[in-house]
């Protein structure tokens, strides 16, 4: 899941903002790794959680005549009314919110926190147990303290306030989406294309030759449908007319059945290639060279490898469901994750017109618009204004 792991999807996007919004962030997510730990023994801890990624904090007391932090304690920087910004996974250490509350009733400051997806508490059958006891605990707790609450989706968002709905949880004020930027680490930096190796890694396959799938494997992307896919494809028209299907991620959890189907066939003799670790580069020149992407997941809080292959300039077939019509668009196709004949009729069609996928392609690279990192930042920072004002 996009939040499953401290900085997993958070860590992604910080990576790929400009660099003087980058270090801030990122300084941020490790502030608050480190705070986390040290959360049971001392309570200014909190305060710690934010030192970096609050930057704007720093930079309103800068304005206010106090001098920034620069290693001294956060605690002792913050007045009434900064904010104290949750950008990662919080939700993982249990007692959160009680570190929370006492940030805002010490210190008078007001709490925002980033969700990047309710997967655990809408579909909770697609995460591990302990994972959903610890987020619904959070949740319950910790949104209930918050005076924004930051989404990557209106999706998500619209989940969050039904869920809340629902449960009797209080919520300070609706969620506030931010937008999810497009690209790779240097996209739009000056001379970042020259730095993307030229030569094709020999590991890949030839371009033109496969269709590219990109996530982790687990059982809420739902690569067991395009496993039944490429098997009814095969049994169709033979191997000779069916482009081998890469699969681009780490092996995660609740797929132990699909790893084995696909070793005890030998990817259905060679048609679906797993590569668990594909560098940036690699990924770069995967979508390059593929047909068009596939991404069937049952639901997301937002659908990164949807934006990523149009802003490669690439087709991308994808379920229509949760936050994903929200990453493509009009320029993406879409069908029922549940339903596998409409899948297969789907990448059969893109399959068996190739120069309307070429139009389709063309069309992409004429039409679609990236959002730069930048904006994602700049929408966050604005939020929090409001919320410090």
């Amino acid at each position: 899941m996009e939040a499953g792991a401290p900085g997993g999807f958070g860590r992604r996007i910080a990576y790929r903002l400009p660099g003087e919004l980058r270090q801030p962030l990122v300084s941020g997510f490790k502030a608050q790794r480190e705070a986390v730990r040290a959360a049971a023994e001392a309570g200014r801890a909190v305060f710690d959680l934010a030192r970096h990624a609050a930057r704007r904090s720093g930079e309103a007391a800068g304005a206010r005549g106090r001098a920034p932090a620069t290693g001294v304690p956060f605690g002792t920087q913050a007045t009434a009314g900064d904010v104290l910004l949750a950008p990662g996974s919080p939700w993982f250490h249990p007692f959160y919110h009680r570190l929370a509350a006492r940030a805002r009733q010490e210190q008078r400051l007001r709490l925002a926190v980033l969700v990047y997806d309710a997967i655990p508490l809408i579909r909770p059958e697609w995460c591990e147990e302990n994972l959903v006891r610890r987020f619904t605990g959070w949740a319950r707790t910790t949104l209930p303290l918050a005076d924004t609450i930051l989404t990557i989706s209106r999706a998500s968002g619209n989940d969050l306030r039904a869920w809340a709905a629902r449960e009797g949880v209080a919520l300070r004020a609706p969620p506030e989406a931010i937008p999810v930027g497009t690209g790779f680490t240097g996209d739009g930096d000056e001379g970042a294309a020259a730095a993307v190796p030229r030569k094709r890694s020999p590991r890949l396959p030839a371009p033109g030759s496969y269709v590219l799938s990109v996530s982790t494997l687990e059982a809420r992307k739902n690569h067991a449908l395009l496993f039944r896919v490429w098997r009814h494809l095969l049994d169709e028209r033979g191997p000779d007319r069916v482009p081998v299907l890469v699969l681009a991620g780490r092996i995660g959890w609740m797929v132990a059945d699909l790893v084995q189907q696909i070793r005890q066939t030998n990817g259905l003799g060679g048609r679906i290639l797993l590569i668990a670790d594909a560098s940036d580069a690699e990924l770069r020149q995967l979508y390059e060279g593929c047909r068009f992407t596939v991404f069937p997941s049952f639901y997301e809080g937002w659908g990164l490898p949807v934006t990523e292959s149009l802003g490669q300039g690439r087709p991308c077939i994808a379920s229509g469901s949760s936050a994903v019509p929200e990453a493509g668009g009009a320029l993406a196709r879409y069908f029922d994750p549940e339903n596998g004949t409409e899948a297969l009729a789907a990448i059969r069609s893109a399959l068996d017109d190739p120069a309307g996928t070429d139009a389709w392609a063309e069309r992409i690279r004429r039409e679609f618009r990236p959002v730069p990192w930048a904006d994602s930042a700049r929408r966050l920072v604005a939020l929090l204004d409001h919320a410090q004002a």
